[in-house]
C-alpha cells in the first residue's frame, strides 16, 4: 500500500483525526441465510490496499496477502476521535491515549476490524523535528476502542497516524496533530542524507532510480541489506511483510506508508514511492533480522521537474 495524506487537526473533547481514504463494498448483512451473490464474470477482482493488484479470479493479493474485493472500491472517510489522559502530556511523563473510530453512516463506534499485516490497528508517531519516531500496536478494548500508554521524549508537536481496515470499509490512515507541553526546541532544517545506516543487526543502504528522484514520478528504492556483525544474514517478515516505511515531508504535510513491491526474504529489498512536492522528504523504514526489528531513517531530496 502506498498512501500519501495531508495533515488537518480538530479539538473538542479529544482530538479528531481525519484523512481521505479508500472504502470496501459490504458483504452480505450479519445474520443473512442468503448466499453472497455472485460478482459478474467481468468483474475485475482488486486488492483493497495495492489498487493495482488485480486479477479476474478471486484470492489474495500477492503482495500484501488481503483478500481480493470484487470492483472497485468507492471512497469513505471513518473519523478517528483520540482522548488523551492527562488532557495536556508532559516531556517524559506517562499518558493514556484512547482511539475510538466512527461509522461515517451511523456516526457509531465501529466495532470490528479486519486484521491487516497481523494487526488490528497501526500507530506511527512522529516528533515535529522529526526526531523522534514510533511504530506501535493499541490494544483493543471490548468496546471498539484502541488504548496505548505512551511517553513522549520531548516538548513540541507530534503527527499521530491511525491506520486501521474497519470492517465494512477500507484501509484508512486517519492524521493529526497533538502537542506535548512546555518549550519545543528550535527545528534545524533537513539534509540530505544517503549513507548506510545501521540498526540494531543490519546495515542498510540505499540506492535510487532515479538517481535523483523528481516529484509526481515515481522513484524506485532499493535498499541492500547486510549483517552488522557476526553471522549469516538472515531476513524475518515483521508484522507481516518484509518490510515497512513512511516517508513524511519536511514540512510534515505530506505522510506515505507503504511496504515492499519486491521482496523474497533475500538481501535486497525494492519499495516503489511517488513523492508529491519538491523537497526533503524523511523517510524510515524497518527490517526484522534475527528477532530484533531494525529502524533506520534515510534524508531524501526531492525535486520538480524543470
Amino acid at each position: 500500500m502506498s498512501v500519501v495524506f495531508s495533515l488537518r487537526a480538530v479539538f473538542a473533547a479529544g482530538i479528531l483525526l481525519g484523512a481521505p481514504v479508500a472504502a470496501q463494498n459490504p458483504g452480505a448483512p450479519a445474520g443473512s441465510l442468503l448466499k453472497e451473490k455472485e460478482p459478474p464474470n467481468d468483474v475485475e477482482f482488486v486488492c483493497p490496499m495495492d489498487k493495482d493488484v488485480r486479477t479476474k479470479e478471486p484470492g489474495r493479493c500477492p503482495r500484501c496477502g488481503m483478500k481480493l474485493v470484487p470492483g472497485i472500491p468507492d471512497s469513505s472517510e471513518y473519523p478517528v476521535y483520540l482522548k488523551l489522559v492527562p488532557r495536556v502530556p508532559r516531556p517524559d511523563k506517562p499518558v493514556r491515549m484512547t482511539f475510538r473510530a466512527v461509522n461515517p453512516n451511523t456516526n457509531a463506534t465501529v466495532r470490528k476490524f479486519e486484521i491487516v499485516h497481523e494487526k488490528l490497528f497501526h500507530l506511527f508517531l512522529v516528533s515535529g523535528d522529526l526526531s523522534y519516531f514510533a511504530h506501535e500496536h493499541p490494544t483493543p478494548l471490548p468496546d471498539g476502542t484502541f488504548v496505548f500508554d505512551a511517553k513522549f521524549p520531548q516538548a513540541g508537536p507530534y503527527r499521530v497516524v491511525a491506520d486501521f481496515y474497519p470492517a465494512g470499509g477500507t484501509p484508512q490512515m486517519s492524521i493529526s496533530t497533538m502537542y506535548v507541553a512546555g518549550q519545543a526546541a528550535p527545528k534545524k532544517p533537513l539534509a540530505a542524507d544517503l549513507k548506510a545506516q545501521t540498526g540494531e543487526n543490519l546495515k542498510v543502504s540505499l540506492t535510487t532510480e532515479p538517481p535523483q528522484p523528481l516529484a509526481g514520478f515515481k522513484t524506485l528504492m532499493f535498499f541492500q541489506l547486510e549483517p552488522a556483525g557476526s553471522g549469516p544474514f538472515e531476513l524475518e517478515p515483521y508484522i507481516g511483510a518484509w518490510g515497512h516505511m513512511l516517508a513524511v515531508s519536511e514540512d510534515l504535510v505530506d505522510m506515505i506508508h507503504t511496504h515492499p513491491f519486491l521482496a523474497d526474504g533475500g538481501p535486497k529489498v525494492q519499495f516503489n514511492m511517488i513523492f508529491p512536492r519538491e523537497g526533503i522528504y524523511r523517510v524510515w523504514v524497518q527490517f526484522q533480522s534475527k528477532g530484533q526489528v531494525n529502524t533506520v531513517a534515510f534524508n531524501i531530496p526531492v525535486k520538480a521537474l524543470r
